[in-house]
Formats: C-alpha cells, structure tokens, sequence
C-alpha cells in the first residue's frame, strides 16, 4: 500500500498520513493551525511504497490535485505501463495529465536486460541494432533509472 503524507504549507499546522483519497479528505476537513484556521494548502509527499510507484510519483509530478488519481493508477497500471510513463514523461520531458492522457500513448519498446553487455549482445543478434532507421530518424535512449538496464526506441518524426 503507498502511503502519502500531506505537509500544510501552513507552518503553524500539522500534516497527516493517509493512502486513500478518502482519508484524506476525512483529515484534510477537519484540520486547523494552531489559532483555528483551516488549513487548505498541501505539499502531498511519498512517504512509503514500492519502488517504482516512488519514481513514477517523482515523474508526474504529483500535488494536492492530482494524487487521487496516481493512487488509482498504482493500482490499476501494470509495470510495463509505469515504464513506460516513467521513461517518456521523467526522462524525456513529454507531459501527461490524468483522465486525457494514457500509458499507451506513448510508442515505447522496452527490453529488459540484466546488464549493457547483455543488452548490445542481444539485440545485435536480434538484428534490432541494424535494423533502425537512420539516426535522423529514430532515437536510441537509455534509462538508468533502475536497477536494470531498459532500452527503449522511440520513432522521430523528420
């Protein structure tokens, strides 16, 4: 379960935890500073869960208005689709907006591989290395991200 941490930008209040959308509207309600104003303002930070949804938080760019959706979308998208968000929009600056934009949109090839020797081995007998278009026509981009090694191509349009 991801859990998020909501810090008032006001300095005289206490932020909270919660992993749902709902809790945090229960929490967020209800809270004052310290001389009884409500607080309205949030930093949403990642406090604890997987790996990958940290980096995908960091990618997106989460804040007090979008966080309901990337917790649905830590649920509902596959690893694949969290690459594949986390390589075009953290690495490669595309944008992304929840409820317009999908995972699939982005015409990623990822090739997961234990190590770059592995990587240029494999694809040079795959013949994927030479059968790209020239270079002013595709891009050949590495992530380094994680762990693992990913490559991944991406069509240029020239």
């Amino acid at each position: 379960m991801t859990t998020l941490f909501a810090q008032p930008y006001d300095i005289c209040a206490n932020g909270f935890y919660f992993e749902t959308a709902e809790q945090y509207e229960e929490k967020a309600k209800n809270l004052t500073n310290d001389y009884g104003d409500i607080v309205e303002e949030f930093e949403i930070q990642f406090i604890d869960g997987e790996s990958m949804d940290c980096k995908l938080f960091s990618a997106l760019n989460i804040h007090q208005g979008n966080f309901a959706d990337f917790l649905d979308c830590v649920d509902e998208w596959d690893t694949d689709e969290k690459i594949k968000v986390i390589l075009a929009v953290g690495e490669c600056g595309y944008s992304f907006t929840f409820g317009q934009d999908t995972p699939d949109q982005f015409d990623l090839d990822l090739y997961e591989m234990d190590s770059i020797f592995t990587r240029h081995v494999t694809l040079r007998n795959a013949n994927i290395l030479t059968s790209l278009p020239d270079q002013s026509q595709a891009q050949l981009l590495h992530c380094r991200t994680f762990s693992q090694a990913f490559l991944y191509l991406k069509s240029v349009e020239t």
